[in-house]
């Protein structure tokens, strides 16, 4: 049965449309892993949601519950599973193992090197952490998951000129513009992704900035870093006259920009280009706007050419980086091997020192006459034998090779000592 399961979708298996439709909300997060801690069936999980993937990281009791992870998405999404089953992956202990390594350093990101997904899934952990969700294995999988992508940034060079889904945001307004040095740019957001595009963009030497978000007060903050104007989020409308980019990343549920409103801003600014990027799950543009002549929309999908380009450049890391995370699989193979061979020792050791008491007390119930230096004598002697006995049998389960099956010798051990372990009848 296997130890460690993670079911999924991501930009590679499903579209926008159908991951912003399976994006977990913080709320959300929490009520799942809620969820998955109150069945018996399920003993560890963790839920992972961005804005390209959603998947739960898990440890089934009893059976794999594949069908009870996709029944509750499908209940709790209200979706049919009709419409995402055949989007989901589901990788079962190595494969599950690299899985998460390969996420953690960025090697399955859209942009191959983006810093954001590491902290993304160290905030997913702590979150489980936090809910008694995540137990023993999860634990020890997320801390070597961690220090691989460590190991990764640090040891490669994947992560040069660091990329991300807004630095492909703002290279796609450059092929668009060619020259942003007279362009003004509004932010929809204040977050993480917002910041990194301001970022890339003052590297472009924008014209202006202007920032909108919900919060007037981190609207501010972020304005202020970056010599920009903050404005209330109400205002965005009006906004749209005196900008040329729109790059938004809130984290609203409906759209904030509909074809409405940009087809009245049109007439404001005269008709000129005016170019919205969304880097948000659920989108926060609607698609519709793209209908308007001189409005151009591209959401998270279409940045895809440039990430492609990005994995060109850097594949020889890659291909580094790959191997590094394939040593730190084997080595955590190891480690869960490790810990189906502790309860057979055990048991071992149990049984023996059990027979080897019994018989004991039966020999020295007829053995009266003997002194009690010669009884104890006895005593040594025989846990000696026991302890003899039992350690080669021990040093060949302990000493496990790259390349042996350890359940079938675990399984012969139990047969040829008639060993019982919990769980096994």
């Amino acid at each position: 049965m296997s130890k460690i399961i993670l079911i999924g979708v991501n930009h590679k298996t499903a579209p926008v449309e159908l991951r912003e439709k399976l994006s977990f909300s913080s709320e959300e997060t929490l009520a799942a892993l809620d969820f998955f801690k109150k069945d018996k069936d399920i003993k560890e999980s963790i839920v992972f949601s961005t804005c390209n993937r959603t998947e739960v990281l898990y440890v089934p009791g009893m059976g794999e519950q594949l069908d009870k992870i996709i029944g509750y998405i499908s209940r709790h999404k209200k979706i049919e599973i009709s419409e995402f089953k055949s989007s989901l992956y589901i990788y079962r202990e190595d494969e599950a193992i690299q899985h998460m390594f390969r996420v953690a350093s960025s090697l399955d990101s859209m942009v191959v090197g983006e810093p954001q997904i590491l902290g993304q899934i160290k905030k997913a952990y702590r979150v489980a952490v936090e809910n008694n969700s995540s137990g023993v294995l999860l634990n020890r999988l997320m801390h070597k998951t961690f220090n691989i992508a460590k190991k990764v940034r640090k040891e490669t060079g994947i992560g040069d000129n660091a990329v991300s889904i807004s630095y492909a945001a703002v290279e796609l307004a450059n092929k668009i513009f060619s020259d942003l040095s007279r362009k003004s740019v509004m932010l929809l957001g204040a977050g993480e992704m917002a910041e990194l595009a301001v970022e890339h963009l003052i590297s472009n030497k924008v014209e202006h900035i202007i920032v909108a978000n919900r919060t007037f007060k981190n609207a501010i903050e972020l304005a202020r870093k970056f010599n920009g104007q903050a404005v209330k989020f109400e205002e965005r409308e009006d906004a749209l006259k005196d900008v040329d980019i729109i790059i938004s990343s809130t984290g609203a549920k409906d759209y904030v920009l509909d074809r409405a409103i940009v087809k009245k801003a049109m007439k404001k600014r005269h008709h000129n280009t005016l170019f919205f990027i969304d880097i948000a799950v659920p989108r926060d543009i609607d698609p519709e706007i793209n209908t308007i002549s001189n409005a151009y929309v591209y959401d998270i999908d279409d940045l895809k050419n440039i990430v492609e380009s990005n994995i060109e450049q850097r594949g020889k890391e890659t291909v580094k980086a790959e191997r590094y995370i394939e040593e730190a699989v084997v080595k955590f193979r190891k480690w869960l091997d490790s810990l189906a061979i502790v309860p057979t020792i055990k048991a071992l050791n149990e049984k023996m020192s059990s027979i080897v008491e019994i018989e004991y007390e039966k020999t020295i119930s007829h053995l009266k006459h003997l002194s009690s230096e010669d009884i104890e004598a006895i005593r040594r002697m025989t846990r000696a034998i026991a302890s003899r006995t039992i350690h080669d049998p021990i040093l060949f389960l302990r000493n496990t090779g790259d390349h042996r099956d350890d359940s079938l010798y675990l399984d012969v051990t139990h047969q040829l000592f008639n060993i019982d372990l919990p769980g096994e009848k």
